[in-house]
């Protein structure tokens, strides 16, 4: 079979690049190096997630944004993905009284994705496959790796070794990874994981009678302070309901009466949508999974070794941005290899420079997103202040720009939008001081010194006022 129509460069390059991971990121970087003519040897340690019967892993939804869906534009994917996701225009919150209210994402038209994960993989892959440059190899697990020659040992699941020599090898094998347990090795190298002390649970909303549960173009979230749960749609009609909350709190329910109990206190409305014998069964069906959030510096190795997504910035999944960073990551790499021609001694260390202050600015927006998700949104103030900044970005659309709106539909680098957005801030809330001062201290002149009225009735002024009418 012939694929060479999707080579856009001469396959006379020998270099050898090795991806070693062939999730979500692994599979686009592959893409990418086998466009440019590169020989592209893909490395996963699971078995082909497009043969397997049980879909291993995690199955937190996706939400696909600009980034993202930029990165896909590259190697001509966005438009196939995006047809299999589902827009979301709005968060939609759930009171505890069961009113549900609206807020929008950005300005009319604007819009994230639901996505597949296991979809998305599969659909990555096959992509993939279609260079004539690329192999793909499945259940090889990494043994060992050089940081001086590039050579790897994998172990096969025959049980046979086998080795292979790169040019360059790519690490994209998550928060985990084995790539990286070479870094930890080097001097200066920095390194930092933190588990958050909540764990997330899924459960499915089915259909009912065919149709969606819930109204599906909307990001349905749950805020109850110190926990919430979400609800994203699928394809299929039914909605993919997380629960994130301390692990405490899990611990403390055990029994299905318990599930039910607490539920009827914090999700009443969620109840019948689950459907109360499946909402018991489905709680103990997996324990509650655990959440990381990694950073570390430089992500390059000499000219032999480059971390990207979650290998090099594992996020907490609360701004929606960890796949949006991961695939933007790709799409930065290529741009920089377009700067530099393609040299991995000068491409690799301004990667790091280029990379490593966003990646860790959106690993701290991610936690702060956490608050505002199960918190914040359900304040008057935060309410208030969403309105104004939307507001004075209508009539002020260069000069004020939500963090969100920057974070998600603009590739305004992610430490460049943190920046901007506490002077916006700072900004906005000293103008409504101001404002408030200038209400309250006349208001103040007004009690202290009220204007000389006239003595007049209401009805002597509406006589005034009718003969102040024009007669035409």
């Amino acid at each position: 079979m012939d694929y060479s129509t999707n080579d856009s460069k001469s396959t006379s390059k020998k270099k050898v690049v090795a991806v070693v991971g062939g999730g979500l990121v692994g599979a686009l970087n592959a893409c990418y190096f086998a466009k440019r003519g590169f020989q592209v040897e893909v490395f996963e340690s699971r078995e082909d997630i497009r043969q397997a019967k049980i879909v291993k892993g995690r199955s937190i939804n996706l939400a696909l944004s600009h980034r993202g869906r930029q990165a896909l534009k590259q190697v001509g994917m966005e438009d196939t993905i995006v047809s299999k996701g589902i827009p979301m225009h709005s968060r939609m919150i759930h009171s505890l009284n069961g009113t549900q209210s609206p807020i929008p994402y950005g300005k009319k038209g604007q819009y994230i994705l639901s996505v597949d994960r296991a979809n998305l993989n599969k659909e990555l892959l096959s992509a993939a496959e279609t260079y004539s440059t690329l192999k793909l190899n499945f259940a090889h697990k990494l043994l060992n790796w050089s940081t001086e020659t590039g050579a790897m040992t994998f172990l096969r699941a025959d049980g046979a070794k086998e080795e292979i020599l790169a040019d360059l090898i790519v690490g994209c094998d998550g928060a985990f990874s084995a790539i990286r347990k070479q870094f930890l090795r080097q001097s200066r190298f920095n390194f930092s994981q933190t588990y958050i002390p909540h764990g997330y649970l899924e459960l499915t909303m089915p259909p009912i009678n065919g149709e969606f549960a819930m109204k599906p173009n909307y990001l349905h979230i749950w805020p109850r302070n110190t926990f919430m749960m979400i609800a994203l749609p699928n394809l299929d009609k039914t909605f993919t309901c997380t629960l994130f909350m301390p692990f405490d709190e899990f611990e403390n329910v055990t029994t299905g009466d318990q599930v039910t109990e607490f539920f009827q206190k914090y999700f009443p409305d969620a109840i019948p949508l689950i459907g109360a014998d499946a909402l018991k069964r489905d709680y103990f069906r997996l324990p509650a999974q655990a959440m990381v959030s990694v950073k570390c510096s430089p992500y390059h190795l000499s000219d032999k070794c480059v971390l990207m997504g979650d290998a090099a910035h594992a996020v907490v999944p609360f701004y929606g941005q960890g796949m949006n960073a991961g695939f933007e990551d790709c799409l930065v790499f290529n741009e920089i290899m377009d700067q530099l021609n393609e040299d991995f001694s000068a491409v690799l260390p301004e990667y790091t420079r280029v990379r490593v202050p966003d990646d860790h600015a959106i690993a701290d927006l991610a936690m702060y997103n956490y608050v505002e998700m199960r918190s914040h949104v359900n304040s008057k103030w935060f309410l208030f202040r969403k309105y104004v900044d939307n507001f004075l970005h209508i009539i002020m659309p260069r000069t004020i720009i939500p963090l969100y709106t920057m974070v998600t539909f603009t590739r305004t680098r992610y430490h460049e939008a943190v920046k901007r957005w506490h002077w916006q801030d700072k900004v906005i809330n000293q103008g409504l001081l101001c404002v408030a001062a200038s209400v309250v201290g006349g208001s103040y002149l007004l009690v202290r010194y009220p204007p000389n009225m006239p003595n007049i009735s209401i009805e002597q002024l509406w006589t005034r006022l009718q003969a102040l009418k024009s007669p035409f």
